[in-house]
């Protein structure tokens, strides 16, 4: 070969050589990228009607941070994505075409990423696809859980295991496989209930191969999800992954039939019900998972006794169970009771079964109207007695005795002639009754129509039945009725006797009758300060009145006065006299005896007091009188209380001291204080009479006496003992 032939073959193997290391160096060094798989995944379902918890598939998510699982989240409140991407129905679903949303998830960084997911309904012969199906009563193959790693992390889906498998037992529901089996033998090993925690040993695993079995037939009624952690340790101790969580799901199977709530049910129909009227439901209940066809109940109704007058009186609503009426006819005086057979099956109404009955009783309904035993009723009421009965109206009905549609109501129609009457029902809830206290004077006849109905409305329209009723009015002698009931006057209290107050009259309201009416005081009156004009009605002054007696209360001064026509029948009026104040009372010093200390002695306080009225009273002046001035001194303090006090050092003894008071309106009175006045020092008194406690000379003198002669007997007693023991 020539030599630039050489050069140029060594240069093109070198030129390649250099571009394969480029080349590798470039792939080695391709940045790993978080995010979603695909922009839009798509999952196929071969049927419309799809049922919460089916597993429609996963999304694909790369998190170059190496977690083993991620955070999703769905944009449809029909489905939920689990940890591991598995799209799954939270909700029953009917999928008519194609149902399009977004699944969010997040990186360990927080950045969120967006994809679609798209679910279609396909022909199931026509697809040619993988999917989860529902299984029931067949065998499933067992999945291969391959253990993939992600910078030597595992992740393990869900696994979904039938209940009441036959076996034989233990049955094979998965392998874990882990990579490191490439490189070294790895043990197997669960944790968690069912496998070391209760019911322990319904999951075991072989610990070389990483099969995963059940030992035993699951009830989802039980329990339908159990939670276990799978370990993987290398043989030889110096590899081991981290310890994941596997969750197996119980997949439901309909082993429980429908149960009635309560059996029988118990409900009632008004016997005038109209067609589609919903009186009662009846209900079941499956222990099969919820929102699934094994706990999809419906009702029917099997059989109705009695058949009469139609053996489809009632229909069912095989949905809520809400039983209806179906056919006019119910007649509660003929058929008062019907039983249904109900029959409940799950499956929509193909699965099992279980029967319970329904008792209705047929109610009485308001078809007759309350009918009066007369049309015209005609009664006397005297006038003027309250609470009257004018009439009873007595009424027949033929519905249930004692029940809404038979107890009557009544009303009076029309004008109430000035609402004199009132009308009620009567105890046996068949009688009207008619009251009103009527004024002969005002009208003698009175014409009434009444209507009678029932507590209830009627359930079709009834003619409804009326009553005439004519009213008289007896007339009675009534007692003249003073105009005011009270007259109230004010007048001064110092009205001399024989001074005209007012005229008080009364009127008779018996007009029709000629007669005369006469005044007098009443008896009651205890004052006697005025006296009546037995004709006119003129009130005077009988004698002086006092604003300050008892017989005033408030300022006022009441008197009944009484009016008397020919019968006699008596009318009573009220005169009440407020009174007005004048200054007719001087104060008084309430203390009447004091005593004092005559060296230093201590002011005392004495309280002043008016029976007049605030302008007639305080504020009080005080002086001395007489000789007093001399030796006291008086003066009022700001509370309106006299303080007296003793200027001169008086010798032990009584003192007359005579207090001049005066009130706002100057008019006084004196009042005379009798002081003790002692010798003694300020506060301390203590008085000690001369005649020590009362006693006299004499009786003093005797006493001291007395002591002298009994002190000389025991003198003597004792010198002549003495001499006696000297001898």
């Amino acid at each position: 070969i020539p030599p630039a032939a050489k050069k140029i073959k060594w240069c093109f193997f070198f030129s390649l050589f250099l571009l394969q290391v480029l080349s590798s160096s470039f792939a080695e060094q391709t940045p790993c990228l978080n995010g979603f798989d695909s922009e839009v995944f798509t999952f196929k379902v071969d049927r419309p009607y799809l049922h919460r918890g089916r597993k429609l598939g996963r999304v694909l998510f790369n998190d170059c941070a190496g977690r083993g699982y991620n955070i999703y989240s769905s944009t449809d409140q029909h489905f939920q994505v689990d940890i591991d991407g598995t799209v799954e129905l939270k909700t029953q679903l009917t999928l008519h075409k194609v149902q399009e949303f977004s699944v969010h998830a997040w990186d360990s960084e927080g950045m969120r990423y967006t994809a679609s997911v798209r679910v279609e309904n396909v022909d199931k012969t026509n697809h040619h696809y993988a999917q989860l199906e529902e299984t029931k009563n067949r065998s499933i193959n067992v999945p291969l859980l391959k253990l993939s790693r992600t910078k030597r992390s595992w992740v393990i889906p869900p696994l979904n295991v039938p209940e009441n498998q036959r076996g034989p037992f233990p049955k094979e529901i998965a392998v874990l496989k882990t990579d490191y089996v490439k490189e070294t033998k790895m043990i197997y090993s669960i944790r968690g209930e069912g496998a070391d925690q209760p019911p322990m040993g319904l999951f075991t695993i072989n610990k070389n191969n990483g099969s995963l079995y059940v030992t035993k037939p699951l009830d989802r009624e039980i329990k339908d999800k159990y939670v276990l952690m799978a370990h993987a340790v290398a043989a030889d101790g110096e590899v081991t992954e981290k310890p994941m969580e596997i969750i197996i799901t119980v997949i439901d199977a309909n082993d429980n039939k429908p149960v009635f709530t309560q059996n029988p049910f118990l409900g009632s129909v008004p016997e005038a019900s109209p067609q589609e009227f919903e009186f009662m439901i009846v209900n079941a209940t499956d222990a099969d998972e919820p929102e699934t066809d094994n706990a999809d109940v419906r009702y029917t109704i099997i059989s109705q006794d009695p058949p009469q007058p139609n053996p489809n009186m009632f229909i069912i609503n095989s949905i809520t169970g809400g039983i209806r009426v179906n056919s006019d006819g119910l007649d509660r005086e003929n058929y008062p009771e019907y039983t249904l057979l109900i029959q409940a099956a799950d499956m929509m109404g193909n699965g099992l079964v279980t029967t319970g009955t329904a008792v209705i009783t047929v109610t009485d309904s308001n078809d007759h109207a309350p009918q009066f035993e007369k049309t015209t009723y005609t009664a006397s009421v005297p006038e003027n007695k309250v609470g009257a009965v004018v009439v009873k109206l007595p009424v027949t009905d033929g519905d249930e005795p004692q029940s809404p549609a038979w107890m009557a109501k009544f009303k009076i129609s029309g004008v109430n002639n000035g609402g004199f009457f009132s009308i009620s029902t009567g105890p046996n809830k068949q009688e009207g009754i008619i009251t009103a206290p009527l004024d002969f004077e005002q009208n003698n006849k009175y014409t009434l129509l009444v209507i009678t109905e029932n507590e209830v409305p009627f359930a079709k329209p009834l003619p409804t039945s009326t009553a005439t009723v004519i009213v008289n009015v007896q007339d009675v002698n009534e007692a003249p009725v003073f105009d005011p009931v009270e007259q109230i006057i004010s007048k001064p209290e110092d009205l001399e006797v024989g001074t005209e107050l007012t005229v008080y009259t009364a009127t008779d309201p018996d007009t029709a009758r000629a007669q005369t009416v006469t005044y007098r005081i009443s008896s009651e009156d205890r004052a006697g300060w005025v006296s009546v004009d037995r004709d006119t009605g003129l009130i005077r002054v009988k004698s002086s009145m006092d604003r300050e007696s008892p017989f005033v209360k408030d300022d006022k001064y009441k008197v009944l006065i009484l009016a008397v026509d020919n019968v006699p029948a008596t009318g009573t009026g009220t005169l009440v006299i407020e009174l007005e104040d004048v200054n007719d009372n001087a104060p008084v010093v309430e203390e009447r005896e004091i005593k004092v200390c005559n060296k230093d002695s201590v002011p005392v306080s004495l309280s002043a007091t008016d029976k007049d009225g605030p302008r007639f009273a305080a504020p009080f002046a005080v002086e001395l009188e007489g000789d007093g001035r001399n030796n006291w001194t008086a003066r009022m303090n700001d509370s309106n209380k006299i303080i007296l006090t003793l200027k001169t050092a008086l010798q032990q003894g009584k003192y007359n001291v005579v207090l001049r008071v005066y009130d706002y309106g100057l008019h006084h009175q004196d009042s005379t204080i009798l002081a003790s006045v002692c010798d003694c020092t300020g506060e301390d008194f203590q008085c000690l009479d001369r005649e020590i406690a009362g006693l006299g000379l004499s009786p003093i003198l005797g006493i001291l006496g007395a002591i002298l002669a009994l002190l000389s007997k025991m003198i003597r007693s004792y010198l002549e003992s003495h001499i006696q023991y000297k001898i």
